[in-house]
């Protein structure tokens, strides 16, 4: 079980769901859901999260510039990129660019939790 508070940025409805379950299972607080990039923006500085969960492709934002701008605000956060394969040359981007692991979609609960060991949570 963590205290650690976690966004989940991912334009897809059920994708953020079932993270979300998965998370709160595992005893995570989540501390904001976001859909776009916009919308994280707005909710990174008020829910201060510890980890987020950053789908790479949404509507209105590249995830990799997305990642930039929570490393600006946030330095503090663990930020673990999630997307569906073929996105490999992005995926190794945002490593170079420190992320600190990747999860490709779909997902399971065991996925995540590897996710979450490698952070040391």
């Amino acid at each position: 079980m963590s205290n650690a508070k976690v966004m989940i940025v991912d334009d897809a409805l059920f994708m953020r769901t079932i993270l979300g379950t998965i998370l709160r299972d595992k005893g995570y607080t989540v501390a904001a859901e976001a859909a776009s990039g916009i919308e994280t923006m707005k909710k990174l500085h008020a829910c201060d999260p510890d980890i987020i969960f950053l789908d790479i492709i949404l509507p209105d934002a590249n995830g990799i510039q997305l990642l930039d701008f929570i490393h600006k605000m946030k330095p503090q956060a663990k930020v673990i990129l999630c997307s569906a394969i073929g996105q490999e040359a992005i995926v190794k981007k945002g490593l170079d660019l420190g992320a600190r692991f990747y999860v490709q979609k779909p997902f399971s609960p065991e996925k995540i939790a590897e996710a979450l060991e490698s952070l040391g949570e």
